[in-house]
């Protein structure tokens, strides 16, 4: 007769079997308290918080509640600090179920494997020496399961740190990078402090218009209304950019290209640099055709550096105080008329469209480089030959987008990654007007053929659906369009000035200037401001019926557009730089 009979210590059973039922307990207790902190954050998150969403709409109808902005921190850092916490728990609580899974299963395998009864011809004497060592293992195997759980309160309670940073300045960093929910902090002035400047061409959004009243009169016989003049120190086409107190342009030839900035209260060269030694560049200065020059395209800031590009390939970043951050070479720039394409800024980074050739096959590309290191952030191919326009960014169909334009195709991108968002066709002529925000529409022209108005939220190729109008009448061929929102008005190079309609395209009115006009218009106000070739500057109201309220003649000629920034202008003339304004208009403070 064979006897069953276990081959096990029952006290070597009994702590096996504790050893399971407190790791069980373990992994349940441990996952319990993750799903109720899953549930938790759905409440804590700060990027979700109801009241941190109250209190910002309550401070857009007060921007300088200070009182106000202490309390949205205030909040923001304690949800983020309950945030960050529970994310670390949770993190934390996943490997701690994990080890506890695992020693549950060690433990009860181990005990089934004892609870096995094999047939046996007859009793079997227990052996002392191997049971004593069977139940040491499973008493460590107890004592493994207790110090998992002491390590847990440990590591909870000592161990699990917050994101957010201790120092104050990094908190700071955290609270500018919260509106853009996960975003990275970036290095650059927020969007409220670029719209307040003149960061690049034709300002923050490239449209030219600024909401603060500008200048009406002045007289450079008599010095009226011109709060300083200043020698430009070397040639170029560029436009001035400014920021706070300083204004900035470039210059040079093929000798030599510079970077120059101004003291905007009085005009005073604080600093020029030259940009030397450039990685890359060859041993010979490239040459460059010379309808553009050396200089044409306007610089950009971001609030903590310049940046500048020049027709012979270098791309160079300074601080405001003129010291060099990084510079490169494109090598020489295949353009029959030279590069004139200005650059564009986007949450620090420094947009270049390098338009060249003459074919769809050239290499036209368009960069996003980040603006503190000069590393490429993204990059994307263009089918387009050589192109003068700029690019523009702006916020439409809920994203920022640049929106590019050259024969055939006006292109946007997504800024953040440089993915083509949508594509308008049948453009051709020497693109040099840049594209503009108007209302609902992107206004793009097509040189002395037609502006079309486009609608921004589309997709693909939207030639045949998203142009709700077009004007062919007195289109220009060199100088961009302005818009206030309600009209847009244009300048051919022959002096025709012509208002249209934003919402339907029809023309309002239309009048003949008598002057060669080749500066892109700008608009700080009501007041539409045009500067001639010859030295002829024209300040108009820009509304429904033709009105000039003041016109000047200048001893200078111009082909550079307008700045607006502290209640003033400023105007590059070839011989000078002008501030333009009555006596005490502020300027911003550094």
């Amino acid at each position: 007769m064979v006897v069953p009979t276990s081959k096990a210590d029952p006290r070597v059973l009994r702590t096996w079997r504790t050893a399971a039922v407190i790791a069980g307990a373990f992994c349940v207790v441990v996952c319990g308290a993750i799903v109720v902190e899953h549930f938790r954050l759905g409440v804590d998150n700060p990027l979700k918080s109801p009241q941190v969403k109250a209190l910002k709409e309550k401070l857009l109808a007060v921007p300088e509640d200070e009182p106000l902005k202490q309390q949205i921190r205030a909040l923001d850092l304690q949800l983020r600090q309950r945030y960050f916490h529970q994310l670390s728990l949770n993190n934390a609580g996943a490997w701690l179920a994990l080890a506890g899974a695992l020693m549950f299963l060690l433990a009860a395998k181990r005990e089934m494997a004892l609870r096995k009864t094999p047939p046996m011809p007859m009793p079997k004497q227990l052996d002392a020496a191997k049971t004593a060592r069977e139940l040491a293992v499973a008493r460590g195997a107890v004592a493994a399961v207790g110090a998992l759980v002491a390590a847990s309160f440990v590591v909870v309670g000592v161990s699990v740190r917050t994101s957010v940073p201790a120092r104050q300045a990094d908190v700071e960093k955290l609270f500018k990078a919260g509106a853009a929910g996960a975003a990275p902090v970036v290095d650059a002035a927020t969007p409220a402090e670029m719209i307040a400047n003149w960061p690049s061409f034709r300002g923050a959004d490239g449209s030219g218009f600024t909401k603060t009243d500008g200048p009406l009169n002045w007289d450079t016989k008599t010095g009226a209304g011109i709060l300083w003049k200043s020698p430009v120190p070397a040639q170029g086409f560029n436009s001035p950019i400014a920021w706070q107190n300083r204004v900035f342009l470039c210059g040079g030839d093929a000798a030599k290209r510079e970077v120059f900035c101004f003291d905007a209260a009085n005009g005073q060269l604080l600093w020029r640099r030259a940009i030397e030694n450039v990685p890359g560049a060859p041993a010979q200065v490239p040459e460059v055709p010379e309808q553009c020059g050396y200089a044409a395209p306007t610089m950009a800031t971001d609030g903590r550096r310049v940046y500048a590009i020049f027709a012979s390939g270098e791309l160079a970043a300074l601080t405001l105080d003129g010291q060099p951050v990084w510079s490169k070479h494109f090598g020489a720039l295949k353009n029959a008329y030279g590069h004139a394409t200005s650059l564009a800024m986007w949450q620090g980074k420094v947009l270049v469209q390098l338009d060249q050739g003459d074919s769809p096959q050239s290499g036209s590309k368009l960069y996003a480089f980040d603006g503190a290191t000069g590393k490429i952030a993204w990059e994307q191919r263009r089918p387009v030959p050589a192109s003068w326009a700029s690019p523009v960014v702006v916020e439409a169909a809920g994203k920022p987008q640049v929106i590019t334009i050259s024969v055939p195709w006006a292109i946007a991108y997504a800024a953040n990654d440089g993915t083509e968002l949508w594509r308008a066709g049948e453009f051709d002529g020497e693109i040099t007007p840049s594209p503009i925000a108007a209302g609902e529409f992107i206004l793009l022209i097509s040189p002395s053929n037609k502006m079309a108005a486009v609608k921004p939220d589309g997709a693909g190729d939207v030639s045949k659906t998203h142009e709700k109008w077009a004007a062919e009448d007195s289109i220009p061929d060199v100088t961009s369009p302005v818009s206030n929102g309600e009209l847009v008005f244009v300048v051919n190079t022959g002096g025709m000035l012509t208002c249209y309609d934003v919402k339907d395209g029809k023309k309002v009115w239309e009048h003949d200037l008598n002057m060669e006009v080749q500066s892109s218009p700008g608009i700080a106000g009501n007041k539409l401001y045009i500067f001639g070739t010859k030295g002829a500057a024209v300040v108009l109201e820009a509304g429904r019926a033709f009105k000039q309220l003041a016109r000047t003649e200048m001893d200078d000629k111009f082909f550079a557009s307008p700045a607006f920034a502290g209640g003033k202008m400023f105007m590059r003339g070839l011989k000078h730089l002008y501030c333009i304004g009555e006596k005490g208009a502020a300027t911003a403070k550094q």
